[in-house]
C-alpha cells in the first residue's frame, strides 16, 4: 500500500468524525487522538520491528516481549487497584502465559526460533491475556462488593476464605472466559480473523493462513484459562487478612 492509498483512508476516520459532530456524540477529540496515537505507535513500532528483524539478536527480542509486559501490566492493574499487589501478580501472570506458550512453541519445533515470529505472536499473546485481565479484574471487583455479605457468612460459620469466595472466582472466570469461546464459535463464518486475512491480502496461500490461524485460536484458548484462573488464584487470598477476615476495598 503507498502513502497516497493510506492518505485516502483516513476517510475512514472523517466518517464517523461527521457523525460525532451531526449528532453531538461528543466523541470527535477521542477519536481523533486515537487515530493519531496510533498512527504513530504503529509507525514506531514498525520501524523498530525493522531494526530487532535486521539485527537478529536475542537481546532485542526479549527486550520487545518485556516492554510488552510491562505496558500491559500497566494498563491491567487500574482495574484491580483495590487488591494488594495486583502490580506484580498481574505481571508474573503475564510473564507466566508468555513463557508456557513461547515454550510450548518453540520445544515443539511448531514455529521457527526467529524474530519474526516470536515478536508477533508475543505481542497476540501479551495483548489478549492483558484484556483478559481486566475483564477478570473488573468482574471480579464487582462480584466481591456485590456478594460481601454472603462471603462473611461463609466466613462466620466457619469456612475458609478459599470457600468464601468460590463462587465470586468461578462466575468471573467464566466471564472472562467466555467472549474467547463464543468468538471462536462463529469464526470463519461470521468474520475472517485479521492476521489470516491480512496473510491472504499479503498473497499468501489461503490454506496456510488458515494454519496459522489456527495456531492463534488455540493459542488464545490457553491464553484465556491460564490467565483468568491464574490471576485468581494469585488476587484472593489478599482479600482476607490473618485472621480470615474480608477486608475492605481501599
Amino acid at each position: 500500500m503507498s502513502y497516497l492509498a493510506l492518505s485516502i483512508a483516513l476517510i475512514f476516520v472523517l466518517i464517523p468524525l461527521f457523525l460525532s459532530k451531526t449528532l453531538h456524540l461528543g466523541l470527535e477529540k477521542d477519536t481523533m487522538i486515537a487515530t493519531i496515537r496510533s498512527i504513530i505507535q504503529l509507525f514506531a513500532v514498525g520501524y523498530i520491528l525493522h531494526f530487532v528483524f535486521e539485527a537478529d539478536s536475542p537481546l532485542y527480542v526479549l527486550l520487545m516481549v518485556m516492554v510488552m509486559i510491562g505496558a500491559a501490566t500497566q494498563n491491567a492493574r487500574k482495574k484491580g487497584s483495590a487488591i494488594q499487589g495486583i502490580t506484580w501478580k498481574v505481571a508474573v501472570t503475564l510473564i507466566f502465559i508468555e513463557a508456557l506458550t513461547q515454550g510450548i512453541m518453540l520445544g515443539f519445533n511448531i514455529t521457527p526460533l526467529a524474530a519474526q515470529y516470536i515478536i508477533p505472536l508475543s505481542g497476540m499473546v501479551i495483548g489478549n491475556s492483558m484484556v483478559l485481565a481486566i475483564l477478570f479484574l473488573n468482574r471480579f471487583s464487582a462480584e466481591i462488593e456485590a456478594r460481601e455479605d454472603e462471603t462473611e457468612l461463609i466466613l462466620s460459620l466457619g469456612g475458609t476464605p478459599k470457600q468464601a469466595i468460590h463462587n465470586q472466582l468461578i462466575t468471573s472466570i467464566k466471564a472472562s472466559m467466555l467472549p474467547t469461546i463464543e468468538s471462536q464459535k462463529t469464526i470463519g463464518l461470521v468474520q475472517l480473523p485479521g492476521m489470516m486475512s491480512g496473510q491472504i491480502i499479503g498473497g499468501a496461500d489461503p490454506i496456510q493462513a488458515v494454519q496459522f490461524q489456527l495456531l492463534i485460536l488455540f493459542l488464545l484458548l490457553t491464553t484465556a484459562a491460564v490467565t483468568s484462573i491464574m490471576l485468581g488464584t494469585l488476587s484472593y487470598p489478599s482479600l482476607f487478612n490473618q485472621r480470615m477476615q474480608l477486608l475492605r476495598a481501599r
